[in-house]
């Protein structure tokens, strides 16, 4: 809060008596794979894929709620409808704000349909279904150097658990006002 406020102007520092600070979720123990998701011989490389997800803190973003410190455990990684603003709302009164996707195995709300290079290009370069422009929240700089090994667990664990039918909100660009909530660096969130 205090590198906010000491670098924040003066119209900043009014916007800023908008947001709440959160407390907000940064482990969220992943979901279990369902038996006959995966093959039994796969065990142990989902076991680590889940492992993976759970130390990369994929669900602190990808669970509803987790932001508010409140995660919904029964539709964990099936996306928020709390977005992340990708640009500053403290300089801009309508930033632009991205909803963390549903990643369980729907096909319809989540990355069921993708293969798993689609899945691998997300994770490790943010790069979208369909090879669209990187995703501006993912902190896939950190995951860029993970090992093929690794990426190759996380999908493989990602394809075991249950699908969750969960749409998220679309993106909002920079200038439109958002119609759900979202947060700032994760830490604060904009009161309606």
């Amino acid at each position: 809060m205090t590198a906010l406020s000491g670098c924040a102007t003066e119209a900043s520092t009014d916007r800023q008596s908008d947001y709440d600070e959160l407390d907000s979720a940064t482990v969220i123990d992943s979901p279990s794979p369902v038996p006959g998701n995966y093959h039994p011989a796969d065990k142990d490389k989902i076991d680590r894929g889940s492992y993976m997800i759970e130390l990369l803190g994929c669900g602190s973003c990808h669970t509803n709620g987790a932001f508010d410190g409140d995660p919904d455990m029964d539709r964990a990684l099936a996306g928020s409808s709390t977005g992340i603003a990708f640009t500053n709302p403290l300089g801009d009164e309508f930033p632009g704000v991205i909803y963390p996707p549903n990643i369980t195995p729907d096909e319809a709300t989540g990355i069921g349909a993708w293969s798993d290079r689609q899945i691998a290009n997300a994770i490790r370069a943010g790069i979208g279904r369909h090879g669209e422009r990187r995703i501006a929240t993912m902190p896939w700089q950190g995951y860029a150097r993970l090992s093929d090994d690794d990426v190759d667990a996380m999908v493989a664990y990602l394809r075991s658990i249950e699908p969750i039918r969960n749409t998220v909100p679309k993106e909002v660009e920079p200038g439109d006002r958002a119609k759900s909530p979202f947060v700032y660096f994760g830490v604060y969130r904009r009161r309606k």
